[in-house]
């Protein structure tokens, strides 16, 4: 049976300044182009390295930050990156493997030399993707509703999979259409937001969403970017996941048990191909369970992200 969290209701609002969070926002060339990453809390450890998913910048980890301050026992050496083609870094990867090499250059510029990797939905397909390029650098990857089979079983076989995972490919397809509008797509979604009607489509995301703060669905719509996530569909589609088998650190997944982009299938499907795996689903928790559920989150990752921490935050969350 797969381990069990209990429901703890958290401030869901993202912070959109760095400077409160003690971070610095460092803009790194690459071989890209310009990559804006936010770090800073140095304690002299490695890299806590934070990616977030498609439509999404670096502020989808700041409740888990926050999460992390509440519990006496901050993140440290934090560096949460704007993925290229989203937040402030402009710049297009033309592949994974150019996307995940840009994050690699971006944390060595500010000086560390090995990492642990946090991602979400596609930003835990690329930490699997660095973690396999670079298994002596990194320590140990935690997923947060993780791209995993369900999404590549829509990407490759359309039909197939969409009956399987709707939810995503619903989301592809509205994609596409945008897409194909061009310019004409953001009057369109200017009006969408204006009416509120991009909060309504963003809902299904979260499993309550009224309890989400409105900061969140707004960060949802001013990322909403067809090219960057239509980008990323057709690099994950010819993925060759078999490259997992090097990663010689511990994986750890957490997600919402009502994730319409990663179902509980998944767990099964990357622990066939990743020799440490384990995974915690929470029972009452969407796609964005680091948003809805930090705290339980960061209990389910605390051996990746805070290791020296453990101990103390697992104690905290039976308390």
């Amino acid at each position: 049976m797969r381990p069990r969290i209990e429901h703890v209701t958290a401030p869901t609002a993202l912070e959109v300044n760095e400077a409160p969070l003690g971070l610095s926002r460092v803009v790194v060339p690459t071989a890209v182009g310009a990559v804006t990453s936010y770090a800073g809390r140095r304690a002299g450890g490695p890299a806590v390295v934070m990616l977030h998913g498609a439509a999404a910048r670096w502020t989808t980890w700041t409740p888990l930050l926050a999460a992390a301050d509440r519990s006496t026992h901050p993140l440290t050496d934090v560096v949460l990156i704007d993925l290229p083609g989203w937040g402030d870094s402009g710049v297009r990867a033309p592949s994974l493997e150019h996307l995940s090499a840009a994050i690699v250059d971006v944390v060595r510029a500010l000086g560390y030399d090995r990492w642990r990797l946090v991602g979400h939905s596609l930003g835990g397909f690329v930490a699997l993707d660095i973690a396999a390029r670079h298994p002596e650098e990194t320590l140990a990857v935690g997923l947060v509703s993780a791209s995993g089979g369900g999404v590549l079983d829509v990407l490759r076989r359309p039909f197939h999979g969409g009956l399987r995972l709707p939810g995503f490919a619903g989301m592809l397809l509205a994609m596409r259409v945008l897409h194909g509008l061009g310019r004409a797509s953001d009057p369109l979604l200017r009006f969408l937001r204006n009416v509120g009607l991009l909060r309504a489509f963003a809902a299904p995301l979260f499993r309550h969403p009224n309890e989400v703060d409105r900061s969140v669905s707004d960060a949802l719509a001013d990322e909403i970017r067809p090219v960057a996530f239509l980008r990323a569909a057709r690099a994950a589609r010819t993925y060759d996941d078999r490259r997992w088998r090097r990663i010689r650190c511990a994986v750890r997944s957490v997600a919402g048990e009502r994730d319409v982009f990663s179902p509980p299938s998944d767990d099964a499907w990357f622990a066939r191909r990743i020799r440490d795996f384990s995974a915690v689903r929470l029972p009452d928790a969407g796609h964005y369970a680091g948003v809805e559920r930090a705290d339980e989150v960061l209990t389910a990752l605390a051996d990746v992200i805070a290791p020296t921490a453990a101990p103390a935050l697992r104690a905290a969350a039976r308390s």
